[in-house]
């Protein structure tokens, strides 16, 4: 049913489309062209003034043929660095890019199976409910376009995103996420001269850090400092360093906690500072905590969940639920009341110039997607 090479075509027309982030107006106009074609009514948002992106995210709807509720698909249009002049070889079944470039497999696969799955059931004319294709900007750069998504123009309520690896699970289960940013202030010295003057912005920095309890947690909750800036040369004393980073947790009461204790374990160190007697200088830190994205929490016995599993064993084949680390255009859908489990195209080694797709992976993902319509459709 599946047309591979159509497939294919589609797909190698979307990734040779530049879309970095935050210029994703060009694909964004090739997809309204294809998806009018097929009989679309085509709405963009306002979100680029709140994005920083050249289209605002794109909500493409497809009304069916029966009289149901509508299904919701996503997927995201843009890509990481570098991902400028992309050029797909495809080999022995394979997808990659020349190894200059990442392919863009992460999402213009998701894309271009959806696309390929409207057009099937355009054609045959197959029973379906009415379908809300949701493509959004900037996911990569913080799922900003989610974020700021119209969702008056959404009216699905459940459905699925297309944005994982592996093309056997359902992501049901994500942590929410929390961004910090804390900035230590000293006070700067020439090193060579005076060092006893100044107070080390970095070195107070370093203290804090070397007291948190970094990486995994435990089976559901994460730590990581990320980043760090500071210092302006060698002979001075670094008067302010500013680190990010960031927690991860499943259990919000965990996310808030680790989060807390973060910040106390850097106030201690700045309280606990002694200096000369004689200075009436001491150090300061100030610190932001934003929330990165909420958790999603689908239970297993949730139509999307048992609908996907249905759809698989119809097609011979089995799709379990699992749970991740990460965070996707799915936990924003989520705390607005839209239950969105997370499914796989076969996409491998994601954000670098090894990524690669097999066109095997995203044919079965577009007939498991045909079979989870007709099931939601039934």
């Amino acid at each position: 049913m599946i047309d591979r090479e159509r497939l294919a075509n589609l797909f190698k027309s979307l990734v040779e489309i530049d879309s970095v982030s935050r210029n994703e107006r060009a694909i964004a106009n090739e997809i309204r062209k294809v998806a009018e074609s097929l009989g679309a009514i085509c709405h963009v948002d306002d979100s680029e003034k709140r994005t920083g992106s050249d289209t605002g995210n794109l909500i493409l709807k497809f009304k069916g043929n029966r009289p149901m509720e509508p299904l919701l698909l996503s997927a995201h249009m843009d890509t990481v660095e570098p991902g400028c002049g992309v050029k797909p070889v495809f080999k022995d079944g394979i997808f990659t890019s020349d190894g200059t470039t990442i392919l863009g497999a992460d999402d213009k696969s998701a894309i271009a199976i959806i696309l390929e799955v409207i057009r099937i059931l355009v054609e045959n004319e197959q029973p379906h409910c009415p379908l809300e294709f949701v493509l959004t900007t900037c996911e990569e750069i913080g799922l900003l376009g989610a974020k700021n998504l119209d969702f008056s123009l959404i009216t699905a309520k459940k459905g699925y995103v297309l944005d994982t690896s592996d093309i056997g699970v359902i992501v049901n289960r994500a942590p929410a996420a929390n961004r910090l940013e804390l900035n230590v202030f000293g006070k700067d010295a020439h090193a060579g001269v005076a060092p006893e003057q100044g107070i080390s912005a970095i070195v107070l920095a370093s203290r804090a850090i070397a007291g948190l309890k970094l990486g995994r947690i435990d089976h559901e909750t994460t730590c990581n400092i990320g980043v760090i800036n500071g210092g302006v040369a060698i002979n001075i004393v670094p008067k302010m360093v500013s680190i990010q980073g960031e927690v991860r947790s499943h259990d919000n009461h965990k996310l808030n906690r680790i989060t807390e204790n973060i910040v106390n374990v850097f106030q201690s160190v700045i309280d606990g500072w002694q200096g000369d007697e004689e200075s009436s200088e001491s150090p300061s830190l100030e610190y932001k905590i934003e929330k990165d994205f909420p958790f999603t929490n689908i239970p297993e016995d949730h139509p999307v969940i048992s609908i996907a599993q249905k759809a698989a064993s119809n097609l011979g084949r089995s799709v379990k639920s699992k749970s991740t680390g990460g965070g996707a255009d799915a936990n924003i859908f989520f705390e607005q009341g839209i239950v969105a489990g997370v499914i796989g195209t076969g996409m491998k080694d994601m954000h670098s110039v090894r990524e690669s797709i097999r066109l095997d992976d995203m044919v079965q993902t577009a007939e498991l997607l045909i079979e989870i319509i007709r099931l939601h459709s039934a």
